[in-house]
């Protein structure tokens, strides 16, 4: 039996790209997931969708800045199934853009998904977790959070961020708590779509001509998942072959 097999995930940011891959891929393993996105449309066709294969899934219209409604979901969650074993904070965004241009209206949008709904994601579980003496977070950072790059000095902030959250995580688990940080490269979702900067979106577009495929990531979320609850995968950074930064 796979170590996926009946696990309750919780995901953020499902309803498209690599989080919407993941679920799929869970699914098929035989995980129970709830899914949650702001989308309800593109959540609702992916739950049945699952279930049309045979999976087992619900979802929450969730926007991981509102702390109430993160705890609502972990809530909702754990009375849905019983229990939560692994959280996948995998909502995020990459307005990039230069220091100059003074964007601070999406520096605080950054810095409130990237980070804070990434806590609050942590909060909402963790006491489920400490109650069961076991779970896994696994958080989505960046190759921007190994390495800073020019025009992206506020993204690259936040997903430094993210990286030292799950090595605390990692360190405050006492044996109980699974931590992985996956630092995708290029890949091929609607990560782009939301550059406002003209020459940064430029610079995005030709990074991510060489994008690899959202089943990377997931393949890379599950092989951590599917590891014994002794064995805690850490650190994973996971670019195109091409990719220089």
């Amino acid at each position: 039996m796979s170590e996926v097999q009946d696990k309750v995930v919780i995901i953020t940011g499902a309803s498209s790209g690599l989080g919407e891959e993941t679920a799929r891929m869970l699914a098929a393993k035989g995980a129970k997931l709830m899914l949650a996105a702001r989308r309800e449309d593109r959540l609702k066709e992916l739950t049945e969708s699952i279930k049309k294969d045979g999976g087992q899934a619900a979802y929450r219209v969730v926007d991981v800045t509102d702390k109430a409604a993160v705890q609502k979901l972990a809530d909702d969650t754990k009375a849905e199934f019983g229990r939560i074993d692994v959280l996948i904070n995998n909502a995020g965004l990459m307005p990039l853009a230069p220091l100059d241009a003074l964007k601070v209206d999406e520096w605080d949008t950054m810095i409130d998904v990237n980070i804070k709904g990434v806590l609050y994601g942590v909060a909402a579980v963790l006491p489920v977790m400490r109650e069961q003496h076991v779970g896994h977070i696994i958080n989505l950072s960046s190759v921007a959070g190994q390495k800073v790059f020019a025009g992206g000095t506020v993204y690259c902030a936040t997903k430094f961020a993210v990286k030292a959250i799950s090595e605390g995580i990692r360190q405050e688990s006492n044996g109980e708590i699974r931590a992985t940080n996956i630092s995708p490269g290029a890949v091929a979702t609607e990560l782009t779509d939301h550059i406002s900067d003209k020459d940064a979106k430029e610079m995005a577009d030709s990074l991510y001509s060489d994008a690899i495929d959202s089943a990377a990531i997931a393949r890379a979320i599950t092989f951590a998942i599917e590891q014994p609850q002794q064995v805690d995968v850490n650190e994973m950074i996971i670019r195109p072959t091409k990719q220089e930064l």
